[in-house]
């Protein structure tokens, strides 16, 4: 059965025992997914989420066997993604969020592009929610672009440049999430903080090194351009 057609079928099947509110608490018999393809998995929020290779991913894409969430910011979504896929913005989703009417053993794929940061919280609150087939790709949506995988949007053939920025924060905050945001609009990218207090974040960007972005980290928030956030190292 192809994606389509699973999508055309499907959905009905969905709707029988949706999870209802997705801030609720489920998850396997400890809170954890059932993994049953026993990925690698990496911790987010105290929940451990399943990296997915993007090449089983695109295998279920193929076969209609998942659902795919876009983690990112609206702008992000609106621009590309992978094709068929919903919004559901990390870590705790939308208003009137689509996820919610599927039901809660559907096979559940989340990504965003740095690679797995975003797509892990939004995993991760999905398994709580109930959904213990939840998994994020590991190589984010950068690794699906690569293989050639299916894609929509109004900028899929726009040339991207990745910007990285790099900061410090308390090594008491080592493990939580720095998260950056475009002024004035929803685009949004997260990196965790090291053991040491560096953190990196990765942006993929068509626009100009003169738009403004905000970065917040646990003890400080930090707002310039790109071309000013990616001089020099930010800190408090």
């Amino acid at each position: 059965m192809n994606r389509r057609t699973f999508l055309a079928v499907g959905g009905a099947a969905a709707m029988g025992g949706v999870a209802g509110c997705l801030g609720g608490n489920g998850g396997g018999d400890n809170g954890t997914p059932a993994n049953e393809f026993d990925y690698e998995t990496i911790t987010t929020d105290g929940t451990d989420v399943p990296l997915a290779p993007v090449t089983d991913v695109y295998e279920w894409y193929e076969n209609g066997e998942a659902e795919f969430v876009d983690a990112r910011g609206r702008a992000q979504y609106d621009g590309k993604r992978i094709a068929g896929a919903v919004w559901s913005r990390a870590p705790d989703g939308v208003d009137d969020d689509p996820v919610e009417e599927w039901a809660t053993d559907t096979r559940i794929v989340t990504y965003c592009g740095c690679p797995h940061h975003l797509s892990s919280q939004r995993a991760a609150s999905l398994i709580d929610a109930g959904y213990e087939h939840a998994y994020a790709i590991d190589e984010g949506l950068g690794g699906w672009e690569n293989n050639g995988y299916p894609l929509e949007g109004t900028d899929v053939e726009a040339e991207r440049v990745t910007y990285e920025i790099r900061g410090t924060a308390s090594t008491e905050y080592a493990g939580e999430m720095v998260t950056m945001k475009q002024v004035g609009v929803d685009r949004r990218e997260a990196a965790p903080i090291g053991d040491d207090g560096s953190y990196a974040l990765q942006l993929h960007y068509a626009g100009s090194t003169e738009d403004r972005f905000r970065v917040e980290a646990p003890e400080y928030t930090a707002e310039g351009t790109l071309a000013e956030l990616t001089g020099g190292v930010v800190t408090a």
